[in-house]
């Protein structure tokens, strides 16, 4: 019971914003060696997409949730993907390291901003998470850290959506 509570919590769109995939896949990001990284190439995949910066305290309380999640589900199709609001490549990429990130890392460079806001958070605050099914549509957003239970009831959502 506590479980659907939670996710109906998380599941149901902010009334603030109706949240959206289509300018993440119409996106081409960067991955930590700075090689573009088109975003459609993950379409047809569940997704936890999380928008984080390396100054966002909640963002770092959050990343080992995300990894573990990566960890457990990666090998049943689930696509853990951190869209960084950086554009200093090496400082992100160190900070990916040492905090053991080994879900998909990419950043966002000068676009971070505008791709939050068209994505469903025109606060463009940080953390802000989709949940993406395997036909591309948002199922479930948050703004603001995720918790182990949240990301573990997104996780499972997306799983069982075929």
């Amino acid at each position: 019971m506590r479980l659907l509570a939670l996710l109906a919590c998380l599941v149901a769109a902010p009334a603030w914003a109706q949240a959206s995939a289509t300018a993440l896949f119409a996106a081409t990001l960067h991955d930590f060696e700075d090689k573009p990284f088109a975003f459609e190439q993950l379409r047809g995949k569940p997704l936890i997409v999380n928008f984080w910066a390396r100054w966002c305290g909640p963002c770092r309380k959050e990343i080992p949730e995300l990894t573990a999640a990566h960890d457990k589900y990666a090998k049943k199709g689930l696509v853990v993907v951190g869209i960084a609001l950086d554009d200093k490549i090496e400082a992100t990429k160190d900070f990916a390291k040492a905090y053991e990130m080994r879900y998909t890392g990419l950043l966002a460079k000068d676009g971070g901003i505008a791709l939050m806001q068209a994505s469903g958070n025109p606060k463009a605050v940080v953390p802000f998470t989709l949940l993406i099914d395997r036909k591309g549509n948002v199922v479930g957003s948050k703004l603001g850290a995720m918790t182990h239970a949240e990301i573990e009831a997104g996780a499972r959502q997306l799983l069982g959506s075929r």
